[in-house]
């Protein structure tokens, strides 16, 4: 047909490129529904996503073409012109499709993380390489996936020469100057039509997806570069000049009126109206990792990950209806030592030489020691910089421990757990430490000299029914347990231990599947992610509460 209508050789070649790239690009879709889609959803009620989604691929495939397209008009720049033109445009596509792959190899790792798309919030991990990477080592079979992409390139690259091979013997009695140049045109307005949007009236654009439902629909519809790209927009914070004229509003919800030193302004003075802290009780905040509520046994979560610290929570004041501003361990610590939660897009908060500056009410704590425990390094998203503005605080980090590092995140929560008892237990002041967890996030990885703690091996649908995507997920989340248990049976044989104040927050939590446990909008709007359980214990001095209130 194309030798029949005379379509030149290079708009012949471009179509069996365009083609391959739509079958990877619909290949990788695919694969998004058979590992990822949730059961609930039937194959019909993701027709309006595969149609969505084709028309982002035909964006970002034109994207790719267009180059060769435009160039060939030019006689000498054609990938037939000569046997250089054709390995340079070879070569360029090898490259292309090197990047389509990272981007979808990156896309999937993320979607097995978070269950949403790879978006430029991604790019944090950047800003912590040695951690990131040490990560990805130690969780994903990194060598063999890297022989796999090498392998898929190479193989892509013996197609698109095995194709221009195949279009030349096919146009080798066809004289090059009956070939007709129209065909160029028609090819550069059909790829700028995809590029705008096939079949719309308005520019395609990265929010019609969320017209889906918002969910896995949405996510489907979406391809990695279009979301990647995108979102990469949203990273620069925007200032809002009209903040005055909703400033009623705000003074209403701070409870400003009255309190403003300054006119318009968001200082208040507040005095203390209780003397509770006389006795100046020691301070021991802890920082559970990605401690979701729903995947805790407080929850009613039948798998039981929690039993000891469900104990902990009837003997407490535990709040059930506890929420972190955002997703991110940075966020939820940053928003706790502040009280200011972290909701830029760009960055961490931590890593903003504007915001990284705070004042902690822990400075407020007169005559305590401070101290800080952490498994890895506190250079890890900053959080020494922002710890640091505790006056007098002493980090305790990796390297100062007696314990073995077990994976990037440095030593296992017990034996953080129990190092900083050790270390508490010689203090002769009272005290306000922070310790922050880690092991609860991939690699997943628990120590084998842990012989009291035992794994249970629980069959895939019942751990997909009640949260957890695998096995090594359920029982990392059970360490947690056992770490806390381990940590609260040494302190209670230290004297510091009735005067001490413990207090257990989950840094975020984790979006899963909590339909079991809660009504449908915790799964489908994802509070999963935010919501944490929240305890304050000390059976000498609180008393035991349940609080629902959110």
């Amino acid at each position: 047909m194309f030798i029949k209508w005379r379509v030149s050789k290079t708009i012949q070649w471009i179509v069996k490129v365009f083609l391959i790239y739509l079958f990877i690009f619909t290949a990788f879709r695919l694969a998004t529904v058979i590992f990822f889609k949730p059961k609930e959803l039937g194959l019909l009620q993701l027709l309006p996503s595969f149609w969505l989604g084709l028309k982002y691929d035909l964006r970002w495939i034109s994207f790719i073409v267009f180059p060769i397209t435009f160039f060939s008009l030019f006689r000498k720049l054609s990938p037939f012109y000569s046997e250089k033109n054709k390995r340079t445009w070879t070569y360029y596509l090898g490259i292309i499709t090197l990047l389509v792959l990272f981007f979808y190899g990156a896309d999937f790792g993320q979607f097995a993380y978070v269950n949403s798309r790879l978006n430029s919030e991604a790019l944090v991990f950047t800003q912590d390489p040695k951690e990131s990477l040490q990560m990805v080592w130690q969780t994903y079979p990194v060598i063999w996936i890297l022989i796999g992409v090498a392998g898929a390139v190479l193989m892509m690259v013996w197609m698109f020469k095995r194709t221009h091979v195949e279009v030349q013997d096919k146009n080798v009695h066809i004289h090059k100057f009956s070939y007709r140049r129209r065909w160029h045109l028609v090819a550069m307005l059909l790829l700028t039509w995809f590029m705008y949007g096939f079949f719309t009236s308005k520019p395609l654009n990265f929010f019609r997806a969320f017209n889906l439902d918002g969910g896995f629909k949405s996510n489907l519809a979406l391809n990695p570069l279009q979301n990647f790209f995108t979102t990469l927009g949203f990273r620069e914070p925007e200032y809002e000049t009209r903040a005055g004229e909703h400033y009623p509003v705000i003074e209403k919800f701070l409870n400003l009126k009255n309190n403003v030193v300054t006119k318009k302004g968001y200082l208040r003075i507040k005095q203390p109206s209780s003397n509770a802290l006389e006795t100046q009780p020691n301070i021991v905040l802890v920082f559970c990792e990605s401690f979701s509520m729903y995947k805790s046994s407080m929850s009613g979560n039948p798998l039981n990950t929690t039993p000891y610290f469900n104990q902990l929570a009837a003997k407490g004041i535990f709040f059930e209806r506890c929420f972190a501003p955002s997703f991110g361990t940075a966020r939820g610590v940053f928003a706790t030592l502040t009280g200011i939660p972290d909701v830029q897009l760009r960055k961490f908060a931590t890593r903003n030489d504007a915001s990284i500056n705070q004042r902690s009410i822990i400075n407020d704590f007169e005559g305590y020691e401070k101290m800080y425990f952490i498994g890895g390094r506190s250079q890890f998203n900053n959080l020494a910089g922002l710890v640091k503005n505790i006056e007098g605080v002493r980090i305790y980090e990796e390297g100062n421990y007696q314990s073995p590092k077990v994976n990037v995140w440095g030593i296992s929560d017990r034996d953080l757990f129990l190092e900083a008892n050790a270390l508490m237990a010689k203090e002769k002041k009272p005290f306000f430490s922070i310790i922050q967890m880690a092991d609860n996030q991939r690699p997943y990885n628990i120590p084998g000299a842990e012989l009291r703690f035992v794994e249970k091996d629980i069959p895939a649908d019942t751990l997909a029914r009640y949260g957890f995507e695998s096995a090594k997920e359920y029982n990392a989340f059970a360490y947690t347990d056992y770490s806390i248990k381990t940590f609260m049976e040494a302190a209670a044989k230290e004297a510091y231990f009735d005067n001490t104040i413990f207090v257990f927050v989950g840094d975020h939590g984790a979006e899963g599947n909590a339909t079991a446990m809660y009504p449908a909008a915790w799964t489908e709007q994802r509070l999963t992610e935010e919501h944490v359980p929240l305890l304050f214990y000390s059976p000498a001095l609180l008393a035991p509460q349940r609080r629902s209130e959110t």
